[in-house]
């Protein structure tokens, strides 16, 4: 079976209700700075593992950008150390952080104005870490793809050249099926759905895919 565009994807994978009992827009406290922290933390490392630091964070008050700001980088590599690459995370953090503050003053700003030119121009920010700030921090109309999305839509016989290639054919199947304003939450749901799916349906390096193509 053939899935023809995004929004069959999408259908597909929204009538398995893979969201339930999930964070709203599934990223982990939506739309505020944490989820800045975690699209650092997560690069090359399992969620679980940033799990840990984001708590040794809270419990050391220190989930917020002035704070991170002015953190001892001492302290910080040791906070963040279960995510892994710890040294150069916390260098990272502190940089971007400071960015911010000296661009735009506070996170809600940053919210409003940031545009993916300006992140990508931060040291340890990529392309998919620039997007996971936009869509799932600032709660813009941005689509994450990931290693994840490749897989899947390579199952079905999909392969692309680029990030922004793949990036493209998720986002452009949706966009005439649902008005401007509810776009960000879609994005949002679109890669939590494709994310979930492939952890639980993989075999190997394989996607299994029968749990879609039956719902045809």
């Amino acid at each position: 079976m053939q899935i023809d565009d995004s929004f069959e994807l999408y259908t597909q994978l929204e009538s398995l209700n893979l969201l339930k009992n999930k964070p709203p827009f599934w990223w982990p406290n939506y739309g505020t700075f944490e989820v800045l922290l975690g699209a650092i933390l997560t690069q090359n490392t399992r969620w679980e593992k940033v799990e840990l630091s984001l708590q040794n964070l809270r419990d050391n008050d220190l989930l917020s950008l002035e704070a991170l700001a002015t953190v001892d980088s001492d302290i910080l590599m040791s906070l963040i150390q279960p995510s892994g690459l710890y040294k150069s995370k916390a260098k990272y953090l502190g940089q971007l952080c400071n960015a911010i503050i000296d661009q735009y003053g506070d996170f809600e700003q940053f919210s409003y104005e940031v545009d993916r030119g300006w992140l990508l121009e931060q040291k340890g920010v990529g392309p998919e870490t620039a997007d996971s700030i936009l869509c799932y921090g600032c709660k813009r109309d941005v689509m994450v793809v990931d290693a994840y999305t490749a897989r899947l839509l390579d199952a079905f016989g999909y392969a692309f050249e680029s990030y922004d290639g793949l990036q493209s054919w998720c986002e452009s199947g949706l966009i005439h099926h649902f008005e401007t304003d509810e776009l960000a939450n879609v994005y949002a749901n679109f890669h939590g759905m494709i994310v979930e799916y492939v952890k639980a349906y993989s075999k190997g390096k394989r996607v299994d895919i029968l749990r879609l193509t039956d719902q045809s």
